[in-house]
């Protein structure tokens, strides 16, 4: 390949790749020892191939076990490396040797977290690694967050994907629980407000607390029910308190929430 150093190390950029990346290498996942443009790939593909021939031979690559890639340019198989020990070009102008992991589109900001032991998208200064929680977050939620100790070392308690090292954006809720954003979203396009894993409201629900006030004002019950009581747990602040039922909903007296449950009274000790 004749030209500048430069410019054998960008020919092909952006040119190459999978619909996760755009690279200039595929992978031999040493796992099957079969060669993918990516990870995500080889365990898109075996999900595939477990379904179609329901056979239980599902497993995931795992990206530090990589040993072995081959350019896409002239097709040399080698060692895992930034530049190709034959035609000289970048196999990826982001190169991570621990995650060996290759990407040209560097505007997405990739930085490799020692902590998470992967690499992150976003720009390095525009994130922290908060060591309860187990993950990197934006730096927004420095001090601002409710640790849940290795929120996103789980599945999406929607779609359950696991959250860890999705390539979908994350939220993380009031509750300190975690979700894809997508997924996040379409929960409240269904009117449900309250978080999958624990059961607190996931946004401000002021207003919608002051809507129900009126509804119940407005909603008389019948002589039979007006002064009946139930024991009620409030799932916002788990205070359990005794309250007059109503068909609308009960509002916890601790907090003015309306997420609550009905529940057996206490056993009093004699």
């Amino acid at each position: 390949m004749e030209g500048s150093a430069n410019q054998r190390l960008d020919f092909g950029k952006m040119g190459y790749g999978c619909k996760h990346y755009r690279r200039r290498c595929k992978i031999r996942a040493p796992c099957c020892n079969e060669i993918f443009p990516c990870r995500h790939c080889h365990n898109e593909a075996m999900v595939n191939r477990s379904t179609l021939s329901n056979v239980r031979d599902r497993h995931e690559l795992c990206r530090h076990d990589v040993r072995q890639v081959i350019c896409l340019i002239c097709d040399t198989e080698q060692q895992v490396a930034q530049v190709c020990t034959n035609c000289g070009v970048n196999m990826g102008e982001y190169f991570c040797e621990i995650c060996k992991f290759y990407d040209d589109n560097t505007a997405k900001e990739q930085f490799h977290c020692d902590d998470c032991g992967i690499c992150r998208v976003g720009g390095r200064e525009n994130f922290f690694h908060c060591k309860r929680c187990g993950s990197c977050y934006s730096v927004g939620l420095n001090n601002n967050h409710l640790c849940v100790e290795n929120s996103m070392r789980h599945h999406c308690p929607i779609c359950y994907e696991y959250l860890f090292d999705s390539l979908k954006d994350t939220r993380v809720m009031k509750c300190g629980h975690t979700m894809h954003s997508e997924c996040f979203h379409e929960m409240r396009k269904h009117n449900q407000y309250a978080c999958p894993i624990c059961s607190k409201s996931v946004i401000d629900m002021t207003g919608i607390w002051r809507k129900i006030d009126e509804e119940i004002q407005a909603t008389i019950m019948p002589e039979d029910y007006r002064y009946k009581k139930v024991w009620i747990l409030c799932n916002d602040c788990n205070d359990t308190t005794e309250v007059f039922f109503h068909i609308v909903g009960q509002k916890c007296s601790h907090c003015h929430s309306y997420n609550t449950r009905t529940i057996a009274p206490p056993v009093i000790p004699q």
